[in-house]
């Protein structure tokens, strides 16, 4: 069952987010707390949406996401940060029940387009997409400006 994330669902969102960094090999790059996730998800002005998985035991899995805009295309975009799944329900459909629900929203919301990034090294990740319909765009590269760099960017 796919559900919204509730209030009551940030601490098990915190874990999924430290779970899903340790998987990516980067187990200490977290730090998001309970606090900033409750505002940037539930707070006067959300950030972000969430829906969870539920198995039979509780959560298995969540997927929190944004929406983005296309000039190009007039119209807003779903975008998703994370997908997780715990590694007892992997192979079970969890993952591919998130991404449907997911385009829907975005084709309920007249959204243009669903997009994500995904790790160059996740080769069995890539391989999933495929089978979802999913193209890499090989022209395309993300950019990034944090920390120190986007503080001399930023002039400050």
């Amino acid at each position: 069952m796919i559900r919204s994330a509730t209030p009551a669902d940030v601490p098990t969102i915190l874990r999924f987010v430290r779970e899903l960094a340790a998987f990516e090999r980067e187990p200490d790059a977290v730090e998001a707390t309970e606090a900033m996730l409750a505002e940037a998800l539930f707070g006067a002005s959300p950030a972000a949406e969430a829906v969870i998985a539920d198995g039979l035991a509780g959560p298995v899995g969540f997927a929190l996401f944004f929406h983005n805009f296309s000039t190009w295309k007039g119209r807003r975009g779903l975008y998703l940060e994370d997908l997780y799944v715990t590694p007892d329900a992997r192979g079970g459909g969890v993952g591919a029940a998130l991404l449907r629900h997911l385009a829907g929203l975005a084709i309920d919301r007249g959204c243009a387009r669903f997009e994500w990034s995904v790790l160059d090294w996740n080769e069995g990740a890539i391989r999933f997409y495929r089978t979802l319909g999913a193209v890499g765009l090989e022209d395309w590269t993300v950019q990034r400006v944090d920390g120190a760099a986007l503080r001399t960017l930023a002039g400050r």
